[in-house]
């Protein structure tokens, strides 16, 4: 999980990043007002988000099922139904989004005459780059399957260099203002975007085009499976509206920007949350796939016990430095703007620490199909506790009503997980199981499984006899105990000859038997080079018999025998 993560928080900082970029250009070279309009278009841009979340959610979640399957052809069915409904969607609102603009029809997000024709003129600018910021997550999401991560660090990189060279150019010299910030930004997503397409229509990828029809039930289930977890942003876009008005009722267009620039800025650090909400909702959905209870839970313990102390020094540190941070944007501290401004980055930090656990729940919940909960969860994170909070709040604190009401809704989201858990359950979760409401019947207990990890020859040896003690114990007969035993030893040690000898780094084999409805399954995974023992098999077909003996023999043996390449992992599983 550490592994794929630094990949994924640069992904969920790239449109950040943009916001960030146009947030100091619009405060330092157009004004106030045009820091305003960014903040007002912000609930536009969160429902783009949220389209774009709907088809990357539902994507990923089906193609860590079908990886951990290993189906093929419903693989790339899916990726191929995620790439046109995307360009579909960004088609439709690049089209929206120019005829509001153009015909100035946003009224509905702000009355102020001074704020409006900005507001207009970023729309139109920003309207260029919907399609390329729905694409480009979408395509990020399966740069994670091929696990070419690299590409969209490339991306990014690219992606910043453009985006601060275009809004120099547009804003600083050309003076193009508002139009200059959203210009800059949107063709900086298309560079973005064209450098990790390269990938897939170059023809390097495992993915596959095609545009064979899809099931009708494919659709559903895409958008099914999507919609919970878009919600949250879906719910984020009337929130933004509901609190906009809000701020400029009780405080003034000011807030919004102060809002706007606070809130930009977090969401730099939000991107690690999200980063890991990505990890973990793949690995949900593969775990899944595979029937695997054990590693289910792990996945929510890493977030638990590992990331929500890293989230907490990281916003610890945003506290600490909510002044200096601030005087990026705002330079006068006597401006009301300014303390606004440092208000929300000494509140609003505590609210990733919390978001963490939702966030993860979230994707659990998601990819088990426990839709209604997600549904209930999403109403309140999204739209319900914040608003709610802010509108009793702020005619007695004002500003900092809204910081406060963000804390308050991490908290009662993780009230309703433990409600939920304690109904489902009948009483207080008193494990992870438990507080994942995970059903008795899935995958293998505890005691139907062993996991063995092997880093050297001295310990692969010694596998054999561990494998055939174990599913004796389970009452599995003696010739397949034996077989699973061979079969485990054969290909570890396999994997210590050829694989741990490629490069100088230190590598392991984990191995983990399952015993279950008299059957033996063997599931083997080691991160050296990709090795398809399947490939090996077929080209020693007709050849030396002695070439690759062991290989072609537990081919004999075994009753099914699966290989995939997984996030960097040779994953093999084996059927005694």
């Amino acid at each position: 999980m550490f592994r794929l993560l630094p990949v994924q928080i640069i992904l969920m900082a790239t449109s950040t990043i943009n916001m960030l970029v146009s947030s100091y250009f619009a405060s330092n070279f157009v004004g106030t007002e045009a820091m305003g309009a960014v903040g007002l278009y912000g609930p536009l841009n969160t429902f783009f988000c949220a389209v774009s979340q709907l088809f990357v959610g539902g994507s990923a979640i089906l193609c860590g099922e079908y990886l951990g399957k290993n189906d093929q052809e419903k693989l790339h069915g899916t990726y191929s139904l995620d790439l046109i409904i995307s360009t579909l969607a960004g088609i439709l609102f690049t089209v929206i989004v120019l005829l509001l603009a153009v015909f100035d029809l946003t009224g509905f997000l702000t009355s102020d005459a001074a704020v409006r024709p900005l507001l207009n003129q970023y729309m139109i600018g920003q309207s260029i780059g919907i399609i390329p910021l729905i694409l480009s997550n979408q395509y990020a999401s399966f740069l994670f399957v091929e696990n070419k991560g690299r590409i969209t660090q490339l991306a990014v990189a690219v992606y910043i260099a453009v985006n601060l060279v275009l809004n120099y150019l547009f804003v600083g010299v050309m003076n193009l203002q508002a139009f200059g910030l959203a210009l800059a930004s949107s063709v900086g997503m298309w560079v973005f975007l064209t450098v990790e397409a390269w990938v897939f229509v170059s023809g390097r990828s495992q993915l596959r085009f095609t545009l064979k029809k899809p099931a009708p039930g494919e659709i559903r289930s895409l958008i099914r499976i999507g919609l919970p977890g878009a919600l949250v942003n879906g719910y984020q876009t009337f929130r933004g509206l509901a609190v906009n008005a809000l701020l400029t009722a009780y405080v003034g267009t000011v807030a919004i920007s102060a809002f706007a620039t606070a809130n930009n800025l977090m969401s730099l650090f939000w991107a690690v949350p999200a980063g890991m909400q990505a990890v973990s909702r793949m690995l949900f959905s593969v775990s899944l796939g595979e029937e695997d209870r054990h590693s289910l839970a792990e996945v929510m313990r890493v977030n638990i016990r590992r990331y929500t102390p890293v989230m907490c020094v990281i916003s610890a540190l945003i506290i600490i430095c909510a002044q200096p941070l601030t005087h990026i944007f705002y330079k006068d501290p006597s401006d009301p703007v300014y303390m606004m401004t440092v208000w929300g980055l000494r509140i609003l930090p505590l609210c990733p620490v919390l978001g963490i656990i939702c966030m993860a729940y979230t994707s659990y919940a998601q990819a088990a199909g426990k839709q209604r909960f997600v549904h209930i969860l999403t109403i309140f994170d999204g739209v319900i506790s914040v608003s709610a909070a802010t509108a009793i709040l702020i005619p007695f604190i004002g500003m900092n009503s809204i910081y406060i009401a963000n804390v308050i809704n991490g908290i009662v989201s993780i009230l309703i997980i433990i409600i939920y858990a304690t109904k489902m359950n009948g009483h207080f979760p008193r494990n992870m199981d438990e507080l994942m409401v995970i059903p008795d019947s899935f995958g293998a207990c505890e005691d139907e499984y062993t996991e063995i990890s092997v880093r050297n020859i001295d310990e692969a040896v010694s596998i054999s006899l561990h494998v055939q003690e174990f599913c004796l114990s389970k009452g599995i007969d003696r010739r397949r105990s034996y077989y699973g035993g061979l079969a485990a030893e054969e290909m570890v040690v396999n994997v210590i000859d050829h694989g741990f000898t490629k490069d100088k780094k230190d590598h392991s084999v984990d191995v983990r038997v399952v015993c279950k409805d008299d059957e033996v399954i063997l599931r083997i995974k080691d991160d050296c080079v990709p090795f398809n023992p399947e490939e090996r098999n077929h080209l020693t077909e007709g050849v030396d018999e002695a070439s690759n003996i062991g290989i072609r023999m537990i081919y004999s043996i075994a009753k099914n025998i699966k290989y995939q390449n997984l996030f960097g992992l040779n994953v093999l599983t084996i059927r005694i």
